[in-house]
């Protein structure tokens, strides 16, 4: 499993892919409503700290 430090997340900042934190995209909660065209997901954190998505 590969980890960002600091240094990288600063530096992914200037390429072309976006960088999110997933905590910024819960707004302070455990769960995410994400949709693509017409299709709804949701992405949970969970109680180990991983994330789940699901349809």
């Amino acid at each position: 499993m590969m980890h960002r430090n600091t240094a990288d997340m600063q530096s992914s900042a200037s390429d072309s892919t976006p960088l999110y934190k997933a905590e910024d995209l819960m707004l302070g909660g455990q769960v995410a409503h994400i949709v693509l065209g017409e299709q709804h997901y949701i992405l949970r954190i969970t109680r180990a700290g991983k994330l789940i998505l699901t349809k």
